[in-house]
């Protein structure tokens, strides 16, 4: 496993995540309406932006699992975000990934937090959380949180990493 630059090979296998119910059902974008198109976008802004960073999680063949972010990298926070795709769950994909990225972005970037959020519906990424030790918060940003609209800030589950 490891984690790369996205590649514009990796659009199709993220499409792919974006058509998939059981990978976006409790995602707040309307990842269905996605094309191709999107996908390839995507991956040349994410390469070129610095307020983000934006990274595949591949496996040793180097085929796209996931994609891994930390995005509004701003005055030491950001926020994560991961999605990786339904062959990849309960491989180690999604651990490794959010590991890597989180270690990053404290020992690379030198941020002082990170922030998440995950409804509190989506029981899978809740379980996976809470499993792995990472801490609930309601100590967010208003930089981070006022990105949501309140009835979405009123449905997650907030998590950090410092």
């Amino acid at each position: 496993m490891k984690l790369r630059k996205l590649a514009p090979q990796d659009a199709p296998l993220m499409l792919e995540w974006m058509h998939d119910p059981s990978v976006v059902g409790h995602l707040s974008t309307n990842f269905g309406e996605k094309t191709l198109e999107d996908c390839q976008g995507f991956i040349a802004w994410a390469n070129s932006t610095q307020s983000d960073l934006h990274l595949a999680v591949a496996d040793e063949a180097d085929t796209y699992m996931g994609t891994v972010s930390l995005k509004h990298i701003h005055n030491g926070t950001a926020e994560f975000a991961i999605t990786v795709r339904a062959a990849a769950m309960g491989k180690g994909y999604a651990p490794y990934g959010m590991a890597a990225i989180l270690e990053m972005g404290i020992r690379k970037l030198g941020l002082d937090a990170i922030y998440w959020c995950v409804s509190r519906h989506n029981a899978r990424a809740v379980r996976f959380y809470d499993k792995n030790n990472y801490l609930r918060t309601e100590a967010v940003p208003a930089s981070i949180r006022d990105a949501y609209t309140p009835e979405q800030n009123a449905d997650f589950i907030w998590y950090v990493y410092r």
